[in-house]
């Protein structure tokens, strides 16, 4: 039985990175919890052997049932009888397995039943649980909606329902309705407050995953006559109280164990969470930030499935007299899906390293006052966090669909049939670019980074860190795309025409995106030789679409937009 951690040293590389232990000391607060709970780390080397001994109850649990799950889940799906949802066989199983372990609530504190995890051990767990089965990565990963319970909601709140989803119940956000998808200023579900203080919902929402869930976070409009963002609130409904139904499952193309829900809020009783009018602007924007990680999280184990169900397929099968992995066409494929693997898996955990330390920063701020340096490190770890969370998100949910769709032409015929797993994989692979934002609002959400030099400013800081002399002429090619990059960024906004910046934004995030993708393999290469491959050709991949990119930038100009509007 495979074991999805302890197969993968890719994991533990990124696992042991050296600002690990800033984060855990900043976690852990020293290891102050160490004389309150017993389980709780004495120092960063106990802390950091917690992570690993979790992560491979995570690697067997998914290297065995989930993953043995993941076809007859598939095949079965969710049913909903009397309003309510009905998991598939496997689901439920999963789900049972994740409680006994002791999986769920594993980024919430100790004293309210989690374990303390930083992010980045906790988005390993997921970037696992998605190579086993991706629709039930939708379903544990909804663990982190109580992140903004735990950001936001009052101390009672807290103590009701956090230690609820440690133990295993299940969460959701409800967010999007019928004619409020992207544009979530139009929901339009209505809350209104009664005299005990308690809020009553009604309305529908649409596309929800997991939408039976135990405890819901739900987006509804609070303040009569608005018609903007500015007129949300964000409400806690417990499923315990009733109010709301399961009209249908949508019948998806792929991720078919996570159950897709319309739902119908019949005077739902709810409480608010946090302040009215911050439902939108303050919590959904959290929240999403935390999806956005989760949804790349998500695309890394996809491609990671991809890749492997493609090599093991490509050594096996033999045509002309030899494996098809010796041939060039082949072989080269396969070079490329592991150099955008392990390019967006790099970006993922550097991410998650400054989703960490900024939010651990945070939550210091609610025990004691921030010194200046601390002040201004979490500042700049928060705007590092802005900036590459909708760049993980959007290359890495692109490289997965790329990968999906590799390899299924490798298994050639073969992957067009339900034999083989890479056909689940390419269809369970296409929502990654899809919700949670789309890859090109991710763009929107990535471009002013570009603009305002976020991106530069930490590509000049890779392009400083010392790095072995073998690895040299790798970054001498970076540091010439660098100049293409900036001079098609400042052309561009030379034009000081929005229409023209915005029609570019794709382009300048993407050649953002491989040129810091390409130094943090070589990064990853200078500390271990295993990533110098990737490394080597990702830096050719690099250098091919910046170049395409700048050299269309450099022969366009604003009029000739006209040409592409429909």
């Amino acid at each position: 039985m495979a074991n999805f951690y302890n197969d993968n040293p890719d994991l533990k590389h990124h696992l042991n990175h050296p600002l690990m232990q800033k984060i855990v000391e900043l976690k852990e607060r020293n290891f102050a919890d160490a004389d309150k709970f017993d389980y709780a780390p004495l120092n960063f080397e106990d802390a950091m052997d917690s992570y690993d001994k979790v992560l491979e109850i995570v690697g067997e649990i998914c290297g065995g049932r989930i993953a043995e799950n993941a076809e007859s889940v598939d095949h079965q799906g969710p049913r909903v009888e009397n309003n309510r949802v009905i998991y598939a066989d496997g689901t439920q199983e999963n789900l049972e397995l994740c409680r006994k372990a002791g999986l769920m609530g594993m980024s919430m504190p100790r004293r309210l039943g989690g374990l303390n995890f930083p992010i980045t051990p906790y988005i390993m767990a997921a970037d696992i649980v998605s190579r086993a089965d991706t629709g039930f990565e939708n379903l544990w990963g909804l663990q982190d909606c109580a992140e903004t319970i735990y950001e936001f909601a009052s101390e009672d709140q807290k103590q009701r329902f956090i230690p609820r989803v440690c133990q295993g119940e299940t969460m959701s956000m409800d967010l999007t309705e019928p004619d409020a998808g992207s544009d979530l200023q139009s929901v339009m579900l209505k809350a209104t407050e009664q005299p005990d203080g308690t809020w009553r919902l009604n309305g529908v929402k649409r596309f929800i995953t997991n939408g039976d869930s135990d405890i819901h976070l739900v987006l509804a409009r609070s303040e009569d006559g608005t018609k903007d963002g500015r007129g949300l609130s964000m409400f806690i409904y417990d499923k315990r109280d009733g109010g709301v139904n399961v009209r249908r499952i949508e019948n998806k193309m792929g991720i078919k164990g996570s159950p897709t829900c319309e739902l119908t809020y019949k005077n739902a009783k709810a409480e608010l969470c946090g302040s009215r009018r911050l439902g939108l602007i303050k919590y959904v924007m959290a929240l999403m930030n935390g999806a956005r990680l989760g949804i790349a999280a998500q695309s890394v184990g996809v491609s990671e499935r991809a890749y492997r169900e493609a090599l093991d397929y490509a050594k096996e099968r033999k045509q002309f007299g030899k494996a098809i992995i010796e041939f060039p066409a082949v072989y080269e494929m396969l070079a490329v899906m592991k150099a955008k693997l392990d390019a967006s898996r790099a970006l993922l955990y550097e991410t998650s390293r400054f989703v960490d330390i900024y939010k651990i920063y945070d939550d210091i701020a609610k025990e004691r006052s921030l010194t200046p340096e601390e002040r201004k490190e979490a500042k700049t770890y928060s705007k590092l966090a802005d900036a590459c969370t909708p760049l993980a998100k959007g290359l890495g949910s692109e490289y997965c669909n790329q990968n999906a769709y590799d390899a299924i032409q490798i298994h050639g015929g073969s992957g067009f049939m339900k034999d083989y797993a890479c056909e689940r994989v390419y269809r369970d692979a296409r929502i990654t670019s899809i919700y949670e934002g789309t890859t090109q609002l991710q763009v929107v959400a990535a471009i002013r980074h570009v603009t305002t030099g976020t991106y530069l400013g930490l590509i000049r800081e890779y392009e400083a860190t010392e790095i072995k002399e073998s690895l040299q002429p790798l970054r001498n090619v970076l540091i010439d795309l660098t100049a293409k990059y900036e001079a098609a960024v400042a052309s561009v906004l030379e034009a000081k025409d929005q229409t023209y910046t915005d029609f570019m934004a794709r382009r300048m995030v993407e050649m953002a995106g491989n040129i810091i993708m390409s130094y943090l393999l070589i990064l990853d290469a200078n500390r271990n030789d295993a990533f110098v491959k990737s490394a080597e050709v990702y830096n050719k991949m690099a250098q091919a679409e910046v170049n395409k990119h700048a050299d269309f930038i450099a022969n366009f100009t604003p009029s000739q937009i006209e040409a592409y509007k429909a």
